[in-house]
């Protein structure tokens, strides 16, 4: 059967005292609201995203699903009503951004239930240590007789540790319906979604529960509720790593993107975080205290300890990067070495190439960009400058503390600094010493 899901983002969280739209905020380094989308996406045929006025960003986060504007932002009802000429004829899931942990097994479960037949009406419940402040979700028997909020529930619903998630789906006929159908008769004079269970029981008609876990389930409200999701995604992408054939030394302190690639038999040692757009091919070794974003790591290529690959560099393959050595848009070509206290921007490096210590290649006049390449096989000396544009050729060498501003022919020596000058017994006097001990 045909199937849309709406998802809720036009709430700013003020809770989160953040200029930035609650669904933005990133948990391993992608937004929320894209957790919830790509978990959605194998379920369901539509994605529907409802943003509030000035949400620009978020709208364009959302894309290539289509967005619709909550102009007024008058409950979670009205906001899903805005999605309505969207809803398609068949089931309609109504989602909540802030809940970006839900997984595709459990939202497919969701669909499951009501495709049973017994159930017009489903939602996600879990259960909870605390209820606190959480919708009680009443039963009676398999099926809910209604959501009682914490502020208006009874000693014994009160007790009731099954709790609303918010998230349900119905018959887009039946939703039409039902959210027309909701007035805003409570304290803050908004329209809530959660009356939808109330309009289809008055009908005769089933709700049934489907329950998750209540990590899985947990809205994000908070900075701290944020830190908490992310601890919670990044134990399921190191659980998937090691999985996956990864050898992780601390896996409590690598930190992954969720788009993170790391092939089979790559070792990552301890404190070691990826940013988004990391690809590392099999056999390769990334060693303590390194950060890694938009980059791909060869097969059997070593990086690190201490050394940083920012976006648009590649590592050959065996190629080596070490301690306190960055690369910015740098193709380091298979076998090449920077093993020590090195910068290269905007260049492109031989196979078999040894960059020495000390190297940087001069890649900003002020104005812009400019690249080095240095050609197969050459030897960097020490404490060379290269100020780009310029050309090492293929086997060429560098002298140690050379600044080199010129092309240096394949198979060339060059040296760019001043001739050592000896003078005997003109080193630093040392005076006498004036302590007695």
């Amino acid at each position: 059967m045909d199937a849309t899901a709406v998802v809720l983002a036009a709430g700013m969280g003020t809770r989160m005292r953040s200029a930035l739209p609650k669904a933005l905020h990133p948990i391993a380094g992608r937004p929320m609201l894209r957790h919830l989308i790509d978990a959605a996406g194998p379920v369901f045929a539509r994605i529907v995203v409802v943003v509030g006025p000035g949400m620009e960003a978020l709208a364009a986060a959302a894309a290539p699903h289509p967005v619709v504007v909550q102009q007024d932002r008058r409950g979670t009802a009205d906001a899903a009503r805005q999605a309505e000429a969207l809803f398609g004829d068949g089931e309609v899931a109504v989602l909540y951004a802030d809940n970006p942990l839900i997984r595709t097994e459990t939202l497919r479960r969701l669909r499951d239930r009501r495709a049973r037949g017994d159930a017009g009406l489903a939602l996600l419940a879990f259960r909870a240590a605390d209820p606190g402040a959480y919708g009680r979700v009443i039963l009676d028997g398999d099926y809910v007789t209604r959501i009682v909020e914490a502020a208006d529930a009874s000693a014994a619903e009160r007790a009731v540790t099954l709790c609303n998630a918010g998230a349900l789906i119905g018959p887009a006929a039946g939703l039409r319906r039902w959210l027309a159908a909701v007035r805003p008769d409570n304290a803050r004079g908004e329209y809530y979604l959660t009356d939808v269970v109330a309009l289809a029981r008055a009908e005769g008609v089933r709700v049934a529960v489907v329950e998750a876990d209540a990590a899985e389930l947990a809205g994000i409200n908070s900075r701290a509720e944020l830190a908490a999701a992310e601890a919670v995604v990044q134990a399921r992408l190191r659980a998937a790593a090691m999985e996956g054939g990864v050898t992780l030394t601390d896996p409590g302190s690598v930190f992954l993107s969720a788009d993170t690639v790391l092939e089979a038999d790559v070792t990552i040692g301890p404190n070691v975080v990826f940013g988004p757009g990391v690809r590392v091919e099999s056999g390769a070794e990334i060693r303590a205290f390194c950060h890694l974003e938009g980059c791909v790591v060869g097969r059997g290529a070593i990086v690190g300890p201490f050394a940083r690959l920012r976006p648009a560099t590649v590592l050959g393959a065996g190629a080596h990067v070490g301690n306190f050595v960055e690369l910015k848009a740098v193709a380091l070509g298979a076998g090449a070495k920077a093993n020590h206290l090195t910068y290269l921007g905007d260049a492109t490096v031989g196979a078999g190439a040894n960059i020495g210590a000390g190297t940087i290649t001069c890649n900003y006049d002020g104005v812009a960009k400019h690249r080095s390449e240095i050609g197969a096989g050459a030897f960097i000396g020490s404490d060379t400058a290269l100020v780009a544009p310029v050309r090492v050729g293929a086997g060429a060498v560098t002298g140690a503390g050379s600044v080199i501003t010129e092309d240096v022919p394949d198979g060339a020596l060059a040296l760019g600094r001043a001739r050592q000058v000896v003078k005997p017994g003109r080193g630093r006097p040392v005076p006498p010493r004036t302590d007695k001990g």
